[in-house]
């Protein structure tokens, strides 16, 4: 068991960091799991706590804080009026379907390869925040059909690869195919 004031320094240290995660994924739509997962890895490291299933550990614990975020971020939204119930509606069971194969792909890799796969669609979502431009489109509306039931399955797969909500890859998505800014960060909310 560690000692009194290294639990009690984790303790601070998590609560400032779970504060950002949560104004970053209020503010920006894309997920606090981000800045969670890693803060999370190296908490539990410095804590004593290890070993090969450490990151699996890492994306669970993550996965559970969103839940609890999202269901308020999306209430929040829908006061205002601005979560896109359609897309929400029609993209959340292919979401789920990859949210549980991602579970089952998870389960099966070492830290090592989940810590490689973090870092690397961590850099290609940092990449697109930092160099995306607005005004890019992949088509007007929301893809239906086959292009959708391979897009929805895919955000719910990668985002449980890095233990964050659909934020991170459905905002971008949503942006691409012409949503406002403002309605594709409350609709990824749900």
């Amino acid at each position: 068991m560690p000692d009194t004031t290294l639990l009690i320094e984790m303790i601070v240290l998590i609560m400032v960091i779970g504060a950002f995660a949560g104004v970053l994924a209020g503010l920006l739509g894309v997920g606090g799991g981000i800045v969670l997962v890693p803060s999370f890895f190296y908490a539990f490291q410095t804590l004593g706590y290890g070993g090969p299933q450490l990151m699996q550990i890492c994306l669970a614990t993550s996965l559970a804080t969103i839940i609890v975020t999202s269901l308020r971020s999306v209430h929040s939204h829908n006061k205002k009026g601005a979560v896109d119930w359609s897309i929400l509606k029609t993209w959340a069971p292919g979401i789920v379907i990859g949210a549980i194969i991602g579970m089952l792909v998870v389960a099966q890799l070492r830290t090592a390869v989940l810590q490689g796969i973090f870092g690397g669609l961590a850099l290609i979502v940092g990449t697109y925040m930092a160099f995306g431009k607005a005004s890019w489109r992949l088509g007007p509306v929301m893809p239906q059909g086959g292009v959708r039931a391979v897009l929805s399955p895919s955000v719910g797969f990668l985002s449980v690869l890095m233990g964050i909500g659909g934020g991170s890859f459905g905002v971008p998505l949503m942006s691409l195919f012409n949503v406002p800014i403002h309605r594709a960060v409350a609709t990824a909310a749900g």
